[in-house]
């Protein structure tokens, strides 16, 4: 993992997230499933233990993931 606890396909993918990307175009971008994209984005959600992807963002920010 790269300095701290997201791994740089982690950080890809919340990037892509913060960017406004759907899920769908996170998943096309990324070459995984949408499932796979879905299970990613909750475990980030967990791990900065919020609810939602507009907390992750913040949240995000905060604990200098982004």
């Amino acid at each position: 993992m790269a300095d701290g606890p997201l791994s740089s396909d982690d950080q890809h993918l919340l990037s892509l997230l913060l960017a406004g990307y759907t899920d769908r175009a996170v998943a096309s971008q990324l070459g995984l499933s949408m499932r796979t994209v879905q299970r990613r984005v909750h475990r980030l959600l967990a791990l900065a233990g919020v609810q939602t992807r507009l907390q992750l963002g913040w949240r995000a920010a905060q604990l200098h993931w982004i």
